[in-house]
């Protein structure tokens, strides 16, 4: 017996040691190199920044270097660079990563998965959490923490580390790959550390959009963003994604979620929740450090009510997504004494002293803030990544069940339903205050004491239950709509979004109608149904006001934005459950342009196109390219018994034009007829014409947006700053002169703006203040346009026969040239004099608004008879006379209730104001047009009337001959 006991001693005491030996070889780290051997400075140093270049050379040496890594491509930018992300973990992790990624994929999509195989894969599974820094690269903290922290997870061998890492696979991504290169270059410029400042940027540090690059992600134009979402949404399904910024609270250090109200009513309640338990956990540890100065939800202005960003997107696939906006920059900077600050409560719980603050402290912040995170993922594990399977199995129950997703305008309508109270607690109709959360009136009884009696449950099933106002089940995208190239787009952005999209293999009846072979169908019965909603449905934002009566509190970024009614795709919701012949779209793959074709006449006189197919200008482009003719023609036309909309592309043939014709109809999906007989009557004849694009110093977000769009469609343009127009003989350069929102604001010009790149540093501020100068290359770049200097040079252009087309806020030239269009929201003051209305009074905030259209003026040709335009503070015009110039009306706000998609205060203001109007001054033309046409690449629907803004002024007027 003894000798059984003794050697069960021996046993365990050599087990305990081959553990013991074993733990300390997992925490004994390979010697890395640290960040000061490879770039001669500590990360976040005072006056010194960390390059892409650098960071990317460090990242591929720590990948020969660690276990613990795997450095992953995951697609070029728009420069050219290749986007990396640094996939972080244990050695035994990583060799199970597609283990863990099918794992991560099979309850992030939910579909086929029970609750006990959830459960199962939930125990054996890893979670996963995103991490990214420097999308907003003036924003300098959020990349510089990114390099730090892949080094403190790479190099630390501490207890909870480990844990981290054996917890969980960590996605490290750098979110702008370009910008980050450029903003360290602009700072790094002085070779002097101590001589470098944050002065502003020459240029938008996203090649196009800046910091719009932000505002892309349920578009995914970008290819930085379509990286992103791919890794996020197709392949990893991170159930956390940490998205780092750079705008602190005044008198505090950082903003840490939770948010404040509105959150957006399409995703399932356990997001706000888990931002709430995933925020409280940051807070936490900052306060557990004595690391002071976090605030939350009134501590700014953020909230989760708006889809478009890298952190909000996220919501709407089941992911709980993290801001953070931080101080800090290469210079020290002060914390100033902010009273209120001062005060502990809710929303700020432990205030910080005004101080001078460094780089560093901004780093240990973040770093911090990621491993509470990751603290969070680790105890949490399984139930992370359990209810993002549970937010999927939601979303599919509630697609594939009668739902009714709650908003605004419901509660409105029940309320208008209920009875008014005489007295006691009643709702609003009695006057009195509505019953605390929890109240609830017993069957039969009303709301007040006194009041009307009222069935409850009868009156909820009545006006919330409405039959025909509940979420569909799925949408039909027709085949046959007049531009379906345009609609295969849309359906590219819900599949870059990680959305199941089916195409019918053959045509089908749904609810009575025919629909084509090749329709695409979008079922709601899928984890991704909230994206899926937010991009058919109209958005309801709620009113939200400082105080009753008293201004609106404006939502972060915009209020409405409908994907599906930006971009004027044709589709049906259906409410009811329905099949047909349908087969699955493999996941993930976007769908090429429709195959069309040129068909008609064998021998034919020429070619007719729609202008009603946005490819279409792809291939007018082309055809101008190689000196084709090409009209647009006056009358209606008709092809194949179908209705080709106004104006008409008209080709008379030749040799050279069928090739182009035949390749833009395989290509793009653009339908070509032959015609045996050419078409008769009145004409505009296109000419080659030279665009030039209005930027600056620092870059313009819309300019560079356009920029895009204009390379995308194939327009030839090149970009004028304002030494150019105020030198003058614009004419000899150019026919026609875009102005983007932001370009030029004027008295009443309305807008958004838009201008800027940001500070090199992250608006540094403190430091030193001598400013290296501009490069040379750089200089053209300055100065503004001015009322004094550049707009005689631009009348004069117009009188020599250019054209200009002014967007938003640069409408306000108009004015200035002589164009008789005034400020149509205004009231009268006590004075008798026009001011613009209140915000009281009128306030539209970023949302869709309805336009009555002529399509038979040029300037619409192509376009219906009613669109959705994106309406931020926009200016709306009445249009007057003078002796030398007659305005025309080509779109205006018709009716007291326009509003589509979004928030709307005093939308009646606008009835009878003018959108878009085209006037002749001088020889040429100037074309106002009020709302933001090609919004962030966005709305695809209006893009046909800045397009043909650039072609009609230069066009000719022509009568082609009978036949």
């Amino acid at each position: 017996m003894r000798t059984i006991k003794l050697r069960h001693l021996v046993f365990v005491v050599l087990f305990a040691a081959i553990i013991s030996a074993a733990t300390v070889s997992a925490q004994t780290a390979p010697k890395l190199t640290t960040p000061k051997e490879q770039f001669g400075f500590n990360v976040a140093d005072d006056f010194q920044m960390v390059s892409y270049t650098q960071a990317e050379a460090y990242w591929k040496k720590l990948a020969t270097e660690s276990d613990r890594m795997k450095l992953v491509d995951i697609g070029q930018t728009a420069e050219g660079r290749h986007q990396w992300m640094v996939i972080i973990s244990t050695p035994e992790n990583l060799k199970n990563l597609a283990r863990y990624k099918e794992i991560s994929q099979k309850l992030g999509r939910a579909e086929g998965v029970t609750a006990e195989q959830a459960r199962a894969l939930s125990k054996e599974g890893k979670a996963i959490v995103w991490i990214d820094g420097g999308l907003h690269a003036s924003e300098t903290v959020g990349f510089q923490q990114l390099v730090e922290t892949i080094y403190q997870l790479l190099s630390r061998t501490d207890e909870e580390t480990m844990r981290f890492l054996h917890d969980e696979i960590i996605l490290c991504v750098p979110a702008n790959p370009d910008g980050s290169e450029m903003v360290a270059n602009w700072y790094n410029r002085e070779p002097d550390p101590a001589k470098r400042v944050s002065d502003p940027l020459p240029k938008l540090y996203n090649k196009y959009v800046g910091h719009d690059d932000n505002r892309d992600s349920y578009m995914s134009n970008m290819p930085e963003t379509a990286n992103m979402n791919r890794q996020m949404f197709i392949e990893w399904f991170p159930q956390i994604m940490y998205n780092h910024h750079q705008t602190g609270p005044e008198g505090a250090v950082v903003f840490v979620p939770p948010f404040r109200d509105p959150f957006n009513y399409n995703f399932d309640p356990l997001i706000p929740l888990g931002i709430e338990a995933v925020g409280t956990a940051m807070h936490t540890r900052l306060v557990e450090q004595g690391m002071g100065g976090s605030a939350m939800r009134s501590g700014s202005n953020y909230s989760t009510w708006w889809d478009g960003g890298l952190r909000t997107t996220a919501y709407f696939h089941n992911e709980i997504g993290i801001l953070t906006e931080i101080i800090g920059a290469p210079n020290p900077l002060q914390i100033r004494l902010v009273p209120e600050k001062q005060l502990p409560q809710g929303d700020w719980p432990l205030p910080i002293a005004p101080q001078t603050w460094h780089y560093r402290q901004s780093i240990d912040y973040d770093v911090q803030l990621n491993r509470a995170i990751l603290d969070y993922a680790s105890r949490n594990r399984e139930t992370l990544l359990f209810n993002i399977w549970q937010m999927g199995q939601n979303s599919i129950k509630r697609g594939s069940n009668d739902n009714w997703t709650i908003t605004p305008k419901r509660i409105d309508a029940l309320r208008a339903a209920m009875p008014a109270s005489r007295g006691g607690r009643g709702g609003r109709g009695g006057g009195g205050d509505a019953p605390p959360t929890g109240d609830v009136a017993p069957a039969g009884a009303g709301a007040g004491g006194g009041g009307a009696q009222v069935d409850s449950v009868a009156l909820y099933e009545k006006i919330l239950h409405d039959p025909t106002l509940k979420d569909p089940r799925g949408y039909i995208i027709p085949a046959d709509q007049a531009d379906f190239a345009t609609a295969t787009k849309f359906v590219n952005a819900l599949i870059k979004n990680g959305i199941e999209v089916m195409r019918a293999t053959s045509s089908f009846q749904v609810a009575g109608k025919t629909y084509p072979a090749n329709s695409f169908v979008v079922k709601s019965a899928q984890a991704g149904r909230p994206f899926i909603l937010d991009m058919f449905q109209p958005q309801d934002h709620p009113n939200d006001f400082q105080y009753p009566g008293g201004p609106p509190i404006p939502p972060y970024d915009i209020a409405g934005w409908t994907l599906a009614y930006q971009m004027g795709v044709q589709f049906d919701g259906i409410k009811e459950g329905f099949d047909g012949p349908f087969t699955k779209i493999p996941f993930g793959q976007l769908q090429p342009m429709p195959v069309a074709a040129v068909a008609g006449a064998t021998r034919p006189a020429g070619y007719l196109i729609s202008h009603q197919n946005n490819n279409s200008f792809i291939l007018v482009n082309r055809l101008m390219k190689n000196h084709a003719d090409v009209y647009w023609l006056k009358s209606a036309q008709q092809a194949d018994g179908k209705d080709l909309g106004t104006g008409a592309i008209w080709i008379p043939a030749s040799a050279s034009v069928l090739p182009i014709l035949q390749q833009g109809a395989k290509e793009l999906g653009v339908p070509v007829l032959g015609l045996a007989t050419a078409p008769a009557g009145d004409a505009l004849k296109l000419k080659p014409t030279r665009i030039g694009l209005y930027d600056q110093f620092g870059g313009i977000m819309p300019s560079g947006w356009l920029r895009w769009i204009l390379e995308q469609f194939e327009f030839p343009f090149e970009v004028v700053y304002p030494k150019t127009l105020d030198a003058g003989d614009l004419k000899n350069k150019f026919d026609v002169i875009i102005f983007t929102d932001g370009a030029f604001r004027g008295a009443g010009g309305g807008g958004r703006g838009g201008a800027g790149g940001g500070a090199g540093g992250g608006g540094g501020r403190g430091g030193a203040t001598n400013t290296p100068p501009i490069p040379e290359e750089y200089q053209a770049r300055q100065g503004r346009i001015s009322a004094e200097t550049t707009i005689p040079q631009i009348k004069e252009f117009l009188d020599a026969g250019g054209s200009i087309v002014t967007v938003g806020s640069s409408t306000s030239m108009a004015q200035l040239l002589g164009v008789p269009v005034t400020n149509a929201l205004t009231e009268k003051n006590a004075d008798g004099r026009d001011v613009p209305l209140a915000r009281e009074k009128f306030y539209i905030p970023g949302s869709l608004m309805r336009v009555t259209i002529d399509n038979t003026d040029p300037l619409a040709y192509g376009m219906p008879k009613t669109a959705d335009v994106d309406f931020d503070s926009s200016p709306v015009f009445h249009i007057g006379t003078s002796d030398t110039v007659k305005p025309t009306n080509v779109a205006w706000y018709a009716g007291k209730e326009t509003l589509d998609s979004g928030w709307a205060l005093g939308q009646a203001y606008l009835d009878g104001g003018t959108a878009i109007a085209e006037a002749t001054v001088g020889q040429g033309k100037v074309i106002v047009i009020g709302p933001e046409v090609t919004f962030r690449g966005q709305p695809h629907g209006t893009f046909k009337v800045l397009f043909n803004g650039l072609f009609y002024g230069n066009a000719t007027a022509t009568t082609l001959p009978a036949h």
